[in-house]
């Protein structure tokens, strides 16, 4: 699978990571909520919209505007979407699948994640965490999902700086350019964390 296109049509996302979309920057709110409703999606309280008319609006905006838009959108995940507690840099990096999978759902309504069992459904992709080494101050992140590279680079960023101990200056994440990537037709990202 490349980027913008969903492993499969009957999954859905949460209103709370859509409106992530709108609101990674203040100038141009209103266009970008256009483009969602140009694409079908209307973000209300509590509404599920379907993953593969998100896709065509990340990729119309990143045709449009660019990958940093696609960045900065990621980077707002964090403030938007249902994220489980986490306390560390380690236990974030671990938890971005479990949040991954708690907002978006199948044709059942089901969340891919159940926060009462600890099960989650598989079908949508991952990330996962694949070392973490806080000696080296490195870690790595495997990301197989439909989503655009920059995204998923802007959710890690995110991350990381939110948790990062006020002894580290700076976290650096940036695609494996050894692995295959997205954006040049692979099914999956790697990324390189360091602090």
């Amino acid at each position: 699978m490349a980027e913008f296109k969903a492993f499969t049509e009957h999954i859905e996302v949460n209103a709370t990571t859509v409106l992530s979309f709108i609101y990674s920057m203040k100038r141009g709110q209103d266009k970008r909520l256009a483009l969602l409703e140009k694409h079908g999606i209307k973000p209300e309280e509590g509404g599920w919209y379907p993953q593969q008319k998100w896709l065509d609006a990340f990729e119309e905006l990143s045709q449009t505007v660019g990958d940093m838009n696609l960045l900065l959108i990621g980077m707002a995940i964090i403030e938007n979407a249902n994220f489980p507690p986490f306390n560390s840099l380690k236990e974030g990096l671990e938890v971005i699948d479990v949040a991954y999978h708690m907002n978006h759902r199948d044709q059942n309504g089901q969340p891919l994640f159940n926060p009462e069992t600890g099960q989650k459904t598989e079908g949508i992709g991952c990330y996962d965490l694949q070392y973490y080494n806080e000696e080296e101050q490195t870690a790595i992140m495997y990301c197989r999902n439909p989503y655009p590279s920059k995204f998923d680079q802007g959710i890690i960023t995110a991350l990381c700086r939110r948790v990062r101990p006020d002894s580290i200056k700076t976290i650096d994440v940036r695609p494996d350019l050894d692995k295959e990537r997205r954006p040049k037709g692979g099914d999956s990202c790697t990324f390189i964390i360091n602090w």
